[in-house]
């Protein structure tokens, strides 16, 4: 008796550009859409959720999986990173996954590798401040050179990476790359944490400590549902909900959601973003805010939306 295929044997895993090519080749010459849902492992309901979100789109799904040394400021970091490829395997397959794109470090940086991508001005700023530069240009490298490998119609990610969603849509405008950047929801853990690799790193006690960080985004968005537009106002809301829960944050800023320059006041969407060190594990949450119409209408007062 035969047995029934699995999600497994329908989602094929490639481990070089050529096999990668190879797979989605036959799809991109009969006009199929093709998504990429980039992701360094540890696959959790976040990327799933971005999974699901281009297998409702797109005729083919692909998912890469590899971790990028080039973004990692510590080596410590790097090797502490969890890595479960065989779970990722199935859970990416159940997703509705078409094709797994799992590299080594030597197949997407070769021998002689001497290029690297760079976004000025939105780079030095938030996560830039903390991690370096360096940072964000290995971030950028890697998903140009995914973006190129793999040559979707639509690659997916997360709100919770808002500052690399920004750099990514602008260097896929600058640099005319072919694809649609699409931006899913923050998912979240049922207390409110988002959904993020590093949780499992936690510690029982400061996976308590973590909430920390939803704290002040809610406290910022009360703030701002209460007519408070000051971002002076809001923001020491938010880093005050951070002590109380005893966690120092890193940053608490107020920025325009695309240039991540400062707003000064709530006049526009705003992104609220928030970073912290949790034991030895560093987190970062944020909250897309919206002013009111008119100040202090009780029938449109302002809104924070946990993104």
């Amino acid at each position: 008796m035969s047995r029934q295929p699995t999600f497994d044997d329908r989602m094929r895993t490639v481990h070089t550009v050529a096999e990668l090519r190879e797979e989605l080749s036959a799809a991109r010459r009969g006009g199929l859409t093709i998504g990429l849902v980039p992701t360094m492992g540890a696959v959790h309901e976040g990327h799933l959720s971005l999974i699901g979100r281009s297998r409702e789109r797109c005729d083919v799904v692909a998912v890469s999986l590899f971790v990028n040394p080039a973004q990692f400021n510590e080596r410590s970091d790097l090797e502490q990173y969890p890595r479960r490829q065989q779970h990722d395997r199935a859970l990416a397959a159940a997703a509705g996954a078409d094709v797994l794109f799992a590299p080594t470090v030597e197949e997407v940086y070769p021998p002689g590798f001497a290029t690297a991508v760079e976004v000025l001005g939105l780079t030095d700023r938030l996560e830039g401040r903390v991690r370096g530069a360096e940072h964000f240009r290995g971030v950028t490298t890697v998903v140009t050179k995914l973006l190129c490998m793999a040559l979707p119609d639509v690659a997916y990610f997360g709100q919770k990476d808002a500052q690399q969603v920004a750099i990514i849509r602008r260097l896929v405008a600058d640099l005319n790359l072919p694809v649609h950047i699409e931006v899913c929801p923050t998912v979240r853990e049922p207390d409110g944490l988002a959904m993020s690799s590093r949780n499992a790193l936690l510690s029982t006690a400061d996976r308590a400590r973590a909430l920390a960080l939803r704290a002040a985004l809610d406290a910022a968005c009360e703030r701002a549902a209460a007519g408070e537009r000051s971002a002076p106002a809001l923001l020491a809301a938010a880093g005050e909900a951070m002590l109380a829960a005893g966690v120092k944050p890193e940053y608490v800023a107020l920025v325009d959601p695309e240039t991540l320059e400062p707003c000064e006041a709530l006049t526009r969407t705003s992104l609220l973003a928030v970073a912290a060190r949790i034991g030895q594990v560093r987190l970062i949450d944020n909250v897309i805010l919206e002013p009111c119409e008119v100040p202090g209408a009780a029938e449109e007062p302002a809104r924070g939306a946990i993104a």
